[in-house]
């Protein structure tokens, strides 16, 4: 063993090969360290397989897990054949003797370096050139899957006369298998190239000829084949023009040929195709020529054309030819432009008719009457009411909702009724301790549902609940409460084991239970234990007591996030809503399926197209997009998940569909026939947010079906922003059950407003009939105001109730003290000819931390008013009052009672209401809080007078809650018991709402 030291005399350091203990110690840990990385990889894949099972869409894990591995396989073998094959080649051709010169005696040191470890050497390039190749083909799964399964769409291109199909399925993978066949092509001409370097084929500075005649014939093949891939792609190029993306002033972001791509480009690539064939031709004559001259002359030509022919020229013919005349030449590209792209997103047979955006017919008594029955005025913004469903109903802080409500149907007494519903939701920020088995283990789930009715609030401007209390109670009748899967339920539980969950509480105490579905992936193996444990990053799951015999854990909870899992091939809307259907609470999950491959059809960005002041507010309201940018878009399925299963259901909605069907022979079995949905789920399925948004931006163009028009820009139109939302963003589209003008009943609508480019005057007002399972579903129509007369969009109208002197003051008092005032939705209306604007306003303040339903802003024909219901605003808007309903008097009137103390307490509190609304009128807050006691003092007798006769009656006494939600053993919200249906039957009709 050799010594060094640093002199004769000093210390001398023995340095020699490592004892074999150490050797055993780093082989030991080597090994332990890929056994690591083995499991950790495979814990992955596991518990991937285990949660696929457990939501029977198996096959869903094993058809992409397949396609990937053989996509990896294939492709990866491919490209290291080539590569390898190429640098074996080059190595076989190698010169005998090398010239003798400084640059190949350079070499000579590498060549002899390398000799022992050629063969691992060329396994090293051609397995990391495999992995990069293979590891790319494999995120082409959905390509793949597309061109085998694709079906027809039996409708053709203008230009080549094709199947839409053909752009959709096949050119993305023909491009795929040319990008690859480029990617070997070069890859291998550039080791081939080194290769013969080093091995005397070719030389830079030797004298002589500077490549042997085997190293010529070998790269001029390869380069030749690069120039024939060129050809080739020179070919589909000219079917690329049909789906060619490119900014056109009149469209935005246009697709499709237009004059200079028919006139000039397309020419142009077909003499390119041709120049490549031959150029590639004399390529491959250099095997017998052994010289480059033609060759590279070829080259030449072609670049030279490519510049000339595919670039100059058409220049030239945009310049001299289009510009000059734009309009003429481009008018019949617009008109197939046109109607692909109302085509590709269903809004082709958009009804457009003229609305005269003023009413000069009818007297005002009639308006008045109209008013009533033209739509459900919801008051109740889903936006705005989430702190008043929290504070009123969270009951426990381990509950909660989410920031934005859900407008739904449901039936009461044989009639539709809009209504405004949340999810009591698991909120683990509001535990009481916060720590490993409480947040995974007791806290599991939500309870309930909480509903209130759109149209009306109470007396206090709460909302009138219809299903309400913990347990939840009400109009819904019975139904699964549990809610183990939600929007806010993000992290993973373990249930049904040893370990029992909180349930719910009321006055005796906590409720507990322990989950009986089918649910989740069991934990009774030791592997799946392990495997949880290292996915989830918690060693505890591998040794907790907590976990026993029937413990199982749940994750990937959000609705939307189960859809995408099982679905992947799926863009999922950004709102999932929940409903009662059948007994168990269902979250409704809209999906779309889209493709960017259809020719003529405009492109748009969904994730632009869809942002609202909503979703700039709530991210979580935000499109689950597979390709963000589409020119086809589909609301091909209905998903559903269950609450408390977790069950994820796909129902084929689009029968017609091409791109659901190709998915549907890719992935069979996994979407069910719309034959299989339910009445009860019809009922509750309404046409998507999303799908409603894309199509409205479009139509800010495509509204028009002239080409001329068209092009002259005039017509094109703009989304409002939200004038009461200060991000700039544009107006939700609101959901309003209202009657278009010529139908005879109202119909649940998806609405929105269009202003011209630039102004703030109404253009036009749409709607979509979002009534599933009607005949008119999905019929979009539009309501056209005249160019003529300048009507007052949405931004102007809240600037009058904002300029209006006596609403200005209303509002400043409303703000005295540290209120808030917050506008809800600004809901427009077609009204004989004009347009009714109708916005509540609602009042956060003083020691309220929610918002409540104060003053209602409306506005007909320039008539503006201001008032604390509904009822009374169009009554002085219109100057008459309704003819149906009898007269709003904005107060509360005391129900009767034969108790002569019951009685005198409802007086009471008569008296303390009407005293709290003058003071409210008056903005003194201090005079309002007392009187609210009073009110509060004097419903309380009222209620322990009643429960006394009933008791001496034989009755059985008050509820424990009133009705609202208010728990009166002190563990809910804190409004006064006056919020109750049962204590004010006419607060529902004081609220203005009829």
């Amino acid at each position: 063993m050799p010594d060094r030291g640093g002199g004769p005399t000093g210390p001398r350091i023995r340095v020699g090969r490592p004892s074999r203990r150490v050797r055993t110690l780093l082989m030991t840990l080597g090994v332990l360290a890929v056994l690591a990385m083995s499991f950790v990889m495979f814990a992955g894949f596991w518990t991937d397989w285990l949660w696929y099972r457990s939501v029977h869409y198996s096959s869903v894990f094993t058809t992409t897990l397949w396609t990937k591995i053989g996509l990896f396989f294939v492709f990866g073998l491919l490209m290291a054949a080539a590569v390898g094959f190429n640098i074996w080649l080059a190595h076989r051709l190698r010169p005998p003797l090398s010239a003798m010169s400084m640059e190949q005696q350079s070499l000579d040191r590498y060549r002899m370096g390398i000799a022992p470890y050629k063969r691992w050497l060329l396994l090293a390039i051609t397995s990391l050139v495999g992995l990069i190749a293979g590891a790319s083909a494999s995120g082409q799964w959905r390509t793949w899957l597309m061109w085998v399964n694709g079906v027809p769409f039996h409708q053709k291109d203008p230009q080549f006369h094709l199947d839409v199909s053909f752009y959709a399925f096949d050119l993305p993978w023909y491009r795929f298998l040319l990008g690859f066949g480029f990617a070997a092509a070069v890859l291998s001409l550039i080791a081939a190239a080194l290769t013969h370097y080093l091995y005397g084929g070719l030389r830079i500075t030797s004298p002589g000829a500077r490549a042997t005649a085997a190293a010529t014939g070998h790269l001029s093949v390869l380069l030749g084949v690069f120039v024939a891939l060129k050809a080739v792609a020179y070919w589909l190029d000219r079917y690329g023009l049909a789906v060619k993306s490119s900014d056109f002033k009149a469209t935005g972001n246009w697709t499709g040929l237009r004059y200079v791509d028919a006139n000039a480009y397309l020419p142009a690539k077909t003499i390119l195709f041709c120049i490549a064939v031959i150029c590639a031709l004399l390529f491959f004559a250099t095997l017998w020529r052994r010289t480059w001259q033609l060759p590279v002359i070829g080259f030449g030509l072609m670049v030279l054309s490519a510049v000339l022919i595919g670039g100059l020229y058409p220049a030239i013919v945009q310049k001299f030819q289009v510009e000059p005349n734009e309009q003429a030449k481009e008018a019949p590209y617009v008109e197939k432009n046109l109607k692909a792209t109302r085509d590709a997103y269903g809004i082709a047979g958009t009804d457009v008719q003229d609305y005269a955006g003023a009413s000069d017919t009818k007297d005002k008594a009639e308006l008045r009457d109209d008013a009533d029955t033209v739509a459900s005025i919801r008051l109740m913004d889903p936006n705005i009411v989430s702190p008043t469903f929290q504070q009123l109903q969270q009951v426990r802080n381990y509950y909660g909702f989410p920031s934005n409500l859900d407008v739904d149907r449901y039936t009461k007494d044989g009639k539709d009724q809009d209504t405004v519903i949340g999810l009591r939701e698991l909120n683990l920020a509001g535990i009481p301790k916060s720590n490993w088995i409480n947040d995974h283990f007791r806290y599991t789930h939500g309870y309930g549902v909480v509903a209130s009715k759109g149209t009306t609030a109470d007396s206090e401007g709460r909302p009138v609940f219809t299903e309400y209390d913990l347990p939840s109670k009400g109009d819904l009748g019975a139904y699964q409460q549990q809610i183990y899967y939600g929007e806010k339920t993000t992290q993973y539980s373990i249930v049904g084991g040893p370990q029992k969950e909180i349930d719910y509480s009321d006055d005796s105490g906590e409720k507990t239970t322990s989950y009986k579905g089918k649910s989740g992936i069991s934990l009774s193996s030791p592997v799946n234990r392990a495997a949880y444990a290292v996915a989830f990053g918690e060693p505890q799951i591998m040794y907790s007591g907590a976990i026993g015999e029937g413990s199982r854990i749940l994750y990937n909870r959000t609705p939307k996030e189960r859809v995408e899992a099982v679905a992947p091939w799926l863009t999922i809307d950004g709102d999932a809503y929940p409903a009662v259907v059948d007994g168990k609470i269902q979250w409704i999950v809209d999906a779309y399926t889209t493709t960017n491959g259809y020719p003529y059809a405009s492109r748009t960005t969904l994730g632009d197209t869809t942002a609202d002041s909503l979703t700039a507010a709530n991210n979580q309201r935000a499109v689950v997009a597979q390709q963000n940018q589409v020119n086809y878009i589909r609301n091909s399925v209905k998903a559903t998940v269950d609450a408390y299963t977790g069950d994820v259901k796909l129902y084929q909605w689009d029968t017609k569909d091409p791109v659901l069907k190709t998915w549907m022979k890719a992935f069979p079995n996994t979407v069910k026939s719309k034959d299989s949905i339910s009445p009860a789920l019809m009922a509750h399925l309404r046409y998507p947010q999303d799908l409603f948004k894309v199509q409205r931006e479009l139509l800010t163009r495509y509204h028009v079906k002239d080409a001329q028009t068209f092009l002259s820009g005039s017509e094109v139109w703009q989304v409002p922003d939200d004038p009461t939302n200060k991000s700039g963003s544009a107006v939700p589209p609101y959901y309003l059950s209202m009657k278009l003008p010529g139908k005879s009943s109202q119909a649940f609508s998806l609405t929105t407003t269009m202003t011209p480019n630039g102004r703030d005057n109404l253009s036009a007002f749409v709607s979509v009939n979002a009534e599933a399972g009607t005949p008119g579903y999905g019929k979009i129509s539009i309501l056209k105001l005249p160019t003529g007369r300048t009507v007052d969009g949405p931004k102007r109208v809240q600037s009058q109730f904002n300029s209006e002197p006596s609403i200005a003051e209303s509002i400043r008092l409303l703000r005295g003290g540290d209120s808030e005032v917050e506008y809800g939705n600004l809901l427009t209306v077609p009204l004989d000819g004009g347009l009714l604007y109708v916005e509540p306003v609602y009042v956060r303040g003083g020691d309220l931390k929610y918002p409540l339903l104060r003053k209602v802003l409306v506005t007909y024909g320039g008539n503006t008013a201001f008032e604390d219901t509904l009822g009374q605003a169009l009554n002085k808007v219109f100057e008459a009052e309704s003819s149906t309903e009898p007269p709003d008097e904005g107060t509360t009137k005391p129900p009767t009672s034969s108790n002569p103390t019951v009685q005198a307490a409802l007086a009471d509190a008569q008296k303390a209401f009407d005293q709290g609304q003058e003071a409210l009128k008056k903005g003194d807050w201090k005079a309002y809080g007392e009187a609210q006691k009073d009110l509060e003092d004097a419903l309380k007798r009222a209620e322990d007078a009643q429960a006394k006769a009933d008791k001496a009656a034989g009755g059985s006494g008050a509820d424990k809650t009133d009705g609202k939600g208010t728990d009166k053993s002190g563990t809910g919200g804190s409004p006064s018991p006056s919020s109750s249906p049962s204590s004010s039957p006419s607060s529902e009709k004081s609220s203005g709402s009829s």
